[in-house]
C-alpha cells in the first residue's frame, strides 16, 4: 500500500515472493503494487491536479506529521472527516502545508474499494501486507474491507511498523488483522503458511501473534536472526510489468533496491544514540561479495535497470576488496546509492566512485566532535568536513542533515561552528537542519537515563488513530518528549547558518589551481588575473626558502573573489592539513620534511588560514578546505532520496529486507 516510494519496488514483497516460490512451489502468488495504483489513481480522478509529485512530496516529507496516515484514516474509521478539526489545529501550531493531503483524502474511499475488489477478483487464501512507516493506516483500511466483505480470507501483517511491542498492539488492536509477524519474514512466513495449510495452531512462529479464539497471541521473538545465505535476490517481475503499464511510468526513473546487508556493525557495539532504524535486528550480517554479484548482475540484466539504491543500513567494509572491484570491473554505467560511515579514507572514495558509487549517506549529522561524541558516531567535526571536501571533488553526492538537541550539548558547541559555516558553503551541504525525534528502539528511547525519561506517544498519532494511550504507546514509532539542547537564539542562529549555506552552495568554489614545488613566476600569474585580487598570506611565516607555494582561487558566496598565493610555512602548512591534523601532528610532519618551525609558529600559520576560511578548526584539529578538482555542477538529480533521509528525526527511505 502507499506510501513506497514510485520509483522502487518494494523489497520486502520481492523476496517474500522467492521465499515462497522456495518453499511451496505450488503456491500462487499475486502481487498489488497499490502504492503505484494510488498514484495513477489520482492522476488520472483528479483530472491531473494531482499528480505523481504530488505523491512523492507526500511519502518523503509527511511521516513526521502523519500525512499519509490521515489520507486514509477516514476510511479504516468509516468517517471522511475523521479527525479534521485534530489535522487543522496541527497544522496551524506548526506551520504544516496540508492542501495537498485535504485535496487526496476524498479519493482514499473509492481506491480502497477498487484494491478489494481488484484482491478479491482473484480468490486469494492469503492476503500479506508489508508496512513501514505511513503503510500502517492504508493497509488496515484495506484489510478491514477485505475481511467484512469475505471474512475466510485470511490477512497477514508484516514489516518495520510490526517489530516488538508495535507488532502486537496493531494485531490485538484491529480484530480483522489475522497474523502479525514480528521480525524477519523469510522463516516465519512460510512456517505460517504451513500451519495455514495444516489448520494448526502456529505455536511454534515464533514472533508471530496470532488469535486463539478470540484471545490474541503473541509468541515469543526469536533470539536468532535470518542467515544471509537463506535471503533470496528478489523477484521484481511482477513490479517492473505493473510500472511498464502504469501512468506514473513517465514520472519516474525506476531504480532497484538491492540488499547486501542487515544490520548496523558499528551500532552492534556503539549505536547512535538517536537512531531506531534497525529495530530489534542490529546485528550485522552481510552477504558473501560472490553473491551479492550475482544477484547485482542478474537482476540488471533481468531488468535492464543501471540504477541501484544498496538499502543496506551500512556499507560492509569487506566489499572495499571484494565486491565494489567487481562493479568497477564490470563496464556498466552504474548509478548506485550506498549508506556508509564518514570516516572513508579518499582511497576508498575513489573505489567507490569507480564502482558507480555516485550517492552516499554517511550519517555526518554535526560538525562539532564534542556533539558527535554525545551521538556516539565515532568520528570528530573535522573528519566530516574533510569527507565532504573529498566527496565534492569527487563528484559523489552526499545526503546529510545537521541534527541537534542532544542531551548535554552547549551553546558552544554550535557557535564555533556557526562561525565557520560561511567558509563552507563551497562544499556539499545539509539537507536540512533538525531537532532529534525520539525513536523507538533508539538508545534514547530505551535508556531514560540518556535524558528522554518523559516521553508520550507524538501528537501526530492525535489525528489518526482511534486508540487508548497505553495502546497507542506499544503500538507507534514516533515519541514526543520535552526538548534537550540548545534553543532560543542559538537554534536560530542554527537555522539561518543553515539556511545561508544552501543558498549560497551552488554559486560557490574553493579550488587549489596551483600547488608547486618551485618558487617561479606565480606573482606575474597572479597579477595577469584581472578577475580576482591576489592575497598573499604569509602571516610573517614565509621564509622564502624555495618550498614551493599554493594557490587558491576563492569564489565562495560572501567572500572577496581573489586568488590566496601561500608562500614557505603557511604553505607547508596547509598541504599537511589535507589530512586531519592538530599543531603537534603538524610540527611532527615538518620535522619528518627537515623542516624547523615552533609550535607558535604552526598555530599562527593556522590562525591566519582559519581566518582567510582556508582551513576549518574542530576543537584542536584542523582540515584543508579547497577542493584540488572541481566538478561539473548539474541540476540536483534524485537518487530516490531528499534533504530527509538520515535517522534521527527523519525517516530513511529504504528500510531494510523483508522484515
Amino acid at each position: 500500500m502507499p506510501w513506497q516510494l514510485l520509483e522502487l519496488p518494494s523489497l520486502a514483497i520481492g523476496i517474500l515472493r522467492r521465499r515462497v516460490a522456495q518453499t511451496r512451489p505450488e503456491a500462487e502468488v499475486r502481487e498489488v503494487h497499490a502504492a503505484m495504483d494510488w498514484a495513477g489513481f489520482l492522476l488520472a480522478e483528479s483530472g491531473g491536479a494531482l499528480t505523481p509529485h504530488d505523491y512523492t512530496h507526500v511519502a518523503e516529507t509527511g511521516l513526521h506529521h502523519g500525512l499519509g496516515d490521515w489520507v486514509f484514516a477516514g476510511v479504516l474509521y468509516d468517517d471522511d472527516r475523521w479527525r479534521e478539526f485534530e489535522l487543522n489545529r496541527y497544522a496551524k501550531a506548526n506551520d504544516v502545508d496540508i492542501d495537498v493531503v485535504r485535496r487526496m483524502r476524498p479519493y482514499a474511499r473509492p481506491f480502497v474499494e477498487r484494491v478489494v475488489d481488484e484482491i478479491l477478483s482473484q480468490d486469494p487464501d492469503v492476503v500479506g501486507f508489508t508496512t513501514t512507516f505511513m503503510q500502517n493506516v492504508p493497509s488496515l483500511a484495506v484489510a478491514r474491507l477485505l475481511k467484512q466483505r469475505r471474512p475466510g480470507v485470511r490477512t497477514v501483517m508484516g514489516g518495520a511498523n510490526c517489530d516488538g511491542p508495535m507488532g502486537a498492539a496493531l494485531h490485538r488492536n484491529h480484530r480483522f488483522v489475522d497474523f502479525a509477524v514480528r521480525g524477519e519474514g523469510e522463516l516465519a512466513f512460510p512456517a505460517l503458511l504451513e500451519h495455514l495449510e495444516a489448520a494448526t495452531p502456529p505455536l511454534d512462529v515464533p514472533g508471530l501473534c496470532w488469535w486463539d479464539g478470540d484471545r490474541p497471541v503473541a509468541n515469543p521473538e526469536s533470539a536468532a536472526q535470518v542467515p544471509p545465505g537463506l535471503i533470496p535476490a528478489p523477484d521484481y517481475t511482477d513490479w517492473q510489468r505493473a510500472l511498464e503499464a502504469s501512468p506514473t511510468r513517465t514520472f519516474v526513473e525506476p531504480k532497484l533496491a538491492v540488499e547486501g546487508a542487515r544490520g548496523c556493525w558499528w551500532g552492534e557495539k556503539h549505536q547512535c544514540t538517536f537512531c531506531g532504524l534497525n529495530g530489534s535486528a542490529i546485528a550485522f550480517r552481510s552477504k558473501d561479495a560472490d553473491a551479492v554479484w550475482q544477484e547485482v548482475s542478474g537482476l540488471i540484466e533481468r531488468h535492464r535497470i543501471l540504477d541501484l539504491v544498496m538499502v543496506d543500513n551500512i556499507l560492509d567494509m569487506g566489499y572495499f576488496g571484494s565486491l565494489l572491484p567487481r562493479m568497477a570491473a564490470s563496464g556498466w554505467d552504474l548509478r548506485v546509492h550506498y549508506e556508509v560511515k564518514s570516516n572513508l579514507r579518499p582511497d576508498q572514495l575513489d573505489l567507490l566512485a569507480a564502482a558507480g558509487v555516485v550517492h552516499i549517506q554517511p550519517g555526518i549529522e554535526s560538525l562539532n566532535a564534542r556533539v558527535l561524541d554525545l551521538m556516539d558516531k565515532g568520528v570528530g567535526g573535522a573528519r566530516n568536513v574533510s569527507l565532504l571536501r573529498d566527496c565534492h571533488e569527487r563528484g559523489l553526492t552526499v545526503s546529510w542533515n545537521y541534527l541537534y538537541g542532544f542531551p548535554g550539548e552547549r551553546d558552544a558547541d554550535y557557535g564555533t561552528v556557526i562561525d565557520q559555516m560561511p567558509a563552507l558553503v563551497h562544499l556539499q551541504p545539509p539537507g536540512g537542519t533538525i531537532r532529534i525525534a525520539l525513536e523507538r528502539f533508539s538508545p534514547n528511547f530505551e535508556r531514560p537515563e540518556l535524558g528522554f525519561a518523559e516521553r508520550a506517544p507524538s501528537r501526530i498519532y492525535d489525528h489518526i488513530y482511534d486508540l487508548p494511550p497505553e495502546e497507542l504507546a506499544d503500538l507507534v514509532y514516533l515519541f514526543d518528549t520535552p526538548p534537550q539542547g540548545i534553543r532560543g537564539e542559538i537554534e536560530a542562529r542554527l537555522h539561518r547558518a543553515v539556511d545561508a549555506w544552501r543558498a549560497a552552495h551552488t554559486t560557490s568554489s574553493l579550488v587549489m589551481v596551483a600547488d608547486s614545488d618551485s618558487d617561479s613566476d606565480s606573482d606575474s600569474d597572479s597579477d595577469s588575473d584581472s578577475d580576482s585580487d591576489s592575497d598573499s598570506n604569509s602571516n610573517s611565516n614565509s621564509d622564502g626558502d624555495g618550498d614551493g607555494e599554493v594557490r587558491i582561487a576563492d569564489r565562495r558566496h560572501g567572500w572577496p573573489s581573489r586568488d590566496h598565493l601561500l608562500h614557505g610555512l603557511d604553505a607547508a602548512v596547509y598541504r599537511l592539513t589535507e589530512r586531519v591534523r592538530t599543531v603537534p601532528s603538524v610540527l611532527r610532519a615538518l620535522a619528518e620534511q627537515g623542516r624547523q618551525a615552533s609550535q607558535d609558529q604552526v598555530a599562527a600559520a593556522l590562525a591566519g588560514l582559519r581566518e582567510l576560511g582556508l582551513v576549518y578548526c574542530d576543537g584542536e584539529q584542523f582540515v584543508a578546505l579547497a577542493v584540488r578538482d572541481l566538478p561539473v555542477r548539474v541540476s540536483p538529480q534524485r537518487m530516490s532520496l531528499t534533504p530527509l533521509t538520515p535517522a534521527g528525526g527523519i525517516p530513511d527511505p529504504f528500510p531494510e529486507g523483508a522484515e
